[in-house]
């Protein structure tokens, strides 16, 4: 008969599937202020403003890039001008929500100067949340406002179409 080691612990689920990393979740945790959590899809960007509750964390705000559908916007679900939008869209309904300040929860993601969980990151911040972040790390202008796409696509539209979701956003 086999005796069982019992020095040795299972990794939580999440863990072991790689899903979540609970030493950076506590650290999160540990600020007392609710989550900008910001996920990408295969098809969309998802921000979330989570507060943590000991029998489950609570969502307070959500905006999905989908929604960008319905304001007017009709370029890609993924792309760093929707991220921003819906970051700012997140922001304004976080603003309905009493809530004036968050830090920011890109899970496993590797932090790239200018990637488009930092252009979600910038919609909030421009939307009115207070969230700590290195200001170097953010997209430029140029991206967010989709120029470059717009060279890419050779659809000057994509800029206009940009503004104008924006103000929607900003005017609600």
């Amino acid at each position: 008969m086999g005796r069982s080691n019992q020095r040795y612990a299972v990794k939580f689920r999440r863990r072991r599937a790689n899903i979540t990393n609970y030493k950076k979740r506590l650290k999160l945790l540990q600020s007392k202020l609710p989550r900008l959590v910001i996920r990408k899809s295969d098809r969309q960007i998802i921000v979330q403003i989570v507060e943590f509750a000991e029998k489950g964390d609570k969502t307070m705000a959500l905006a999905s890039s989908s929604e960008l559908k319905g304001l007017g916007w009709g370029f890609g679900l993924k792309s760093t001008p929707a991220a921003y939008l819906t970051g700012l869209l997140a922001a304004r309904k976080a603003k309905e929500k009493k809530v004036a300040k968050a830090i920011a929860d890109i899970g496993l993601y590797v932090p790239t100067k200018g990637a488009k969980v930092f252009a979600a990151l910038k919609g909030a911040v421009d939307g009115g949340l207070q969230v700590p972040h290195n200001p170097d790390v953010l997209p430029s202008e140029e991206r967010i406002a989709g120029r470059h796409m717009a060279e890419y696509l050779k659809k000057a539209s994509i800029t206009e179409n940009f503004e104008q979701v924006k103000k929607k956003i900003v005017a609600k």
